[in-house]
């Protein structure tokens, strides 16, 4: 299938690797012009001179912690200058870390929130003017199936990454009639970096092994494995196309069939 994104110009933040760096590739496969974003200039290097290898597309390696105030307008504006403006937005940032309630004070609270919650607000808001420029605008916003179903000893991502949700939601409706569509996805356990660490922080909680851990997480998916990021990028890049024209304010859960309700 032409999901038709050939020329379109995109950013992907947090996407030097992970996710994110799955997302940017498959954009560029599909002749997107593609902005990579990640806070270590060295591995953001790295995964750009990988993409532009692989792919042979445009990509613009962008510095910065979407968690700070000011970062995503100079974003924004770097990408602007460089492309001449900004049809598909991927608003991607590393979770918050593991631990029950009684593990985090205000400051953790309120540094979850800056890098999970407010880095959406941020991207979304510097991107706007641009994106009502494009005839084929859409936002997709990375959360996890944690705000339907949560996720024991990750109380920070499952509280905050719900206001994205709701974040999402509310903007496919105030938006709409400018064209600009909205949604999120909500990604299962997937084989990357952070899900690592994971299972690493239960294992050494638990007293066990990583294989063990996770075994018994693979056993409650019905699938019977985690996903590979690909698979997750391919559903991203997807919704951001034009052959997803009519689909907006919608969240999909790529899990696998872990999440066991029916709405």
């Amino acid at each position: 299938m032409d999901l038709k994104l050939n020329g379109m110009r995109a950013l992907v933040a947090g996407s030097s690797r992970g996710l994110g760096y799955a997302i940017a590739r498959t954009l560029a496969v599909e002749g997107c012009r593609v902005a990579i974003n990640g806070r270590d200039q060295k591995s953001l290097s790295q995964a750009a001179q990988k993409l532009l290898s692989d792919t042979g597309a445009e990509i613009m390696p962008l510095a910065g912690d979407v968690g700070q105030l000011d970062v995503s307008a100079q974003l924004l504006e770097q990408v602007v200058h460089t492309f001449g403006g900004l049809d598909l937005l991927v608003t991607n940032a590393g979770g918050p870390p593991s631990g029950k309630f009684e593990c985090f004070d205000d400051s953790s609270w309120q540094h979850a929130v800056e890098q999970s919650f407010l880095s959406h607000v941020r991207l979304i808001r510097a991107a706007l003017p641009y994106l009502r420029q494009s005839k084929y605008a859409s936002v997709v916003t990375m959360t996890s199936y944690s705000v339907k179903q949560p996720i024991p000893n990750l109380v920070l991502s499952n509280s905050i990454r719900a206001a994205t949700v709701g974040l999402t939601k509310s903007l496919s409706q105030e938006l709409g009639a400018d064209g600009i569509r909205l949604n999120s996805i909500l990604p299962g356990w997937t084989l990357t970096e952070r899900v690592h660490d994971l299972m690493s922080y239960r294992a050494q909680n638990n007293g066990t092994s990583l294989d063990h851990e996770i075994a018994l997480l693979t056993n409650d998916i019905a699938l019977g494995r985690m996903a590979e990021p690909q698979e997750i990028a391919n559903a991203v890049v997807f919704l951001l196309s034009p052959v997803a024209s009519y689909i907006t304010g919608v969240m999909l859960t790529v899990d696998g069939g872990i999440y066991k309700g029916t709405l």
